[in-house]
């Protein structure tokens, strides 16, 4: 790649975007046409997937194999881990998420989504709006991912009937709509064919919207964390005790969001304990400021005790530690979760002991209801949870921060990733009662 090439990648933008839908309603394949007609792929990586392709009988490549990868999702015909993909064109820089479709996998398109600012919804325009097409609108609410795009696919099946799009977007929007999503772009494509995907249709003069490439070359991004509420996690302690840094003791973590300056006067917490920066160093080299994403070490002017799972903010702007927690979560292990589950929390780089002390309500997908009380939460539930820690945590808002106001919990038995929750967020609960659970030892 040339220097001018290099240069004029990185002067455009990043989107970081999520494909998600049912089964079989086309995601691995409209991420092949985009990597093919954008002209994306390596020739190797074509010639490969042609060869596959042959080898099962299709007359044509089969762009669906660009994305699914593993070897049981080429036998199955489904995608079953998050595919991750970088491509480029002249106006943007993206990381793509191909994310499953089938209700057993709805995990992952949590973890795909969660740090999307836009989510590709597919539809097979013969199907409809389904339950699972619900599901990734409720999570796509829930994660705050500020743009979501509906494509209704396989419209070559359907004879490229407006109708059939109109009502089908219509029925989509209003959900997502009910939901919170700020933002819906309804897009009719037949990723098999290439209608309305990079070029536009055809067979489709109808429609007078953009592309689903063009569209997300201009979406606006707004995932500048560097003005946010300054968060640093502490990941690691460094002292070296060389001849020449006899002294020297910093903290280490990757930026959660905002900016941090040589001279800041900063809290630790939870201890609540103030200090000032007094150094900076990033890449071994030291820096007057640092911001969101980038790791750094940070040095204090005061010795006090910090340890990994601390968080580093700015004393103006420090949160409040508590030991209550309040989310709304997306089960996604295969056991339940219930009243009364000791669990642990995971919040940042710290992991503290926990009780599920209630389930206020499980969110019904068809009509949006709630369910009060349910007492459990099975996998791909979605509800609110209130849960007691056994040490106090920093935690923001997840309207204010998606990564301080997150958490997952976890199995202590096994580590199984039990839950991943967005703290305060809510589609509105019933009122609470008192908790009846035996907290067998764990008694916070």
């Amino acid at each position: 790649m040339s220097t001018t090439t290099t240069e004029a990648l990185s002067a455009t933008t990043l989107l970081r975007f999520a494909t998600a839908g049912s089964v079989d309603d086309g995601k691995s394949t409209l991420v092949g046409r985009l990597l093919h007609d954008s002209k994306s792929v390596l020739v190797d990586q074509l010639e490969a997937v042609e060869r596959a392709s042959a080898s099962r009988g299709q007359d044509a490549p089969d762009l669906a194999l660009l994305t699914d990868g593993l070897r049981a999702e080429r036998e199955q015909g489904i995608t079953i881990d998050v595919a991750y993909r970088y491509f480029a064109t002249p106006r943007r820089r993206f990381i793509l998420a191909d994310t499953p479709g089938h209700v057993q996998y709805t995990r992952n398109m949590v973890t795909g989504a969660s740090t999307a600012e836009l989510t590709v919804v597919l539809v097979d325009a013969r199907n409809g709006v389904v339950e699972q097409t619900r599901r990734h609108a409720a999570i796509a609410a829930l994660l705050r991912v500020p743009h979501v795009v509906l494509a209704v696919n396989k419209m070559d099946l359907v004879e490229y009937q407006e109708s059939v799009f109109a009502a089908i977007a219509e029925e989509f929007t209003a959900y997502a709509t009910e939901l919170g999503v700020p933002e819906v772009t309804a897009i009719p494509i037949s990723a098999l064919a290439g209608d309305n995907v990079v070029e536009p249709s055809a067979n489709m003069d109808w429609y007078g919207g953009p592309t689903v490439l063009e569209h997300l070359e201009t979406v606006p991004v707004s995932h500048d964390l560097a003005h946010c509420h300054a968060r640093l996690p502490v990941q690691y302690v460094i002292r070296p005790q060389t001849a020449e840094h006899p002294d020297y003791r910093g903290y280490a973590g990757q930026i959660a969001a905002g900016t941090f300056r040589v001279g800041d006067p900063v809290t630790i917490l939870p201890s609540g304990r103030t200090t000032t920066i007094s150094g900076i160093d990033l890449l071994g080299e030291p820096v007057d400021v640092a911001w969101t994403t980038q790791s750094v070490t940070v040095l204090l002017t005061d010795d006090i005790d910090v340890s990994r799972g601390d968080l580093i903010v700015p004393t103006k702007d420090a949160p409040a530690t508590t030991q209550d927690v309040e989310a709304t979560v997306c089960h996604v292990a295969d056991q339940p979760l219930t009243v009364g589950h000791r669990v642990l929390l995971k919040h940042g780089t710290r992991t503290v002991k926990a009780i599920v002390k209630d389930i206020p309500s499980r969110l019904t997908l068809d009509d949006l209801s709630l369910h009060p009380h349910p007492g459990q939460l099975i996998a791909n539930d979605i509800g609110r949870v209130k849960i007691r820690t056994a040490e106090p945590l920093p935690v923001d808002s997840y309207a204010d921060s998606r990564r301080t106001g997150s958490f997952i919990l976890i199995d202590p038995n096994d580590g199984t990733t039990l839950t991943a929750g967005m703290v305060g967020e809510s589609f509105a609960s019933p009122e609470p009662v008192k908790d009846e659970a035996e907290n067998d030892g764990w008694d916070f």
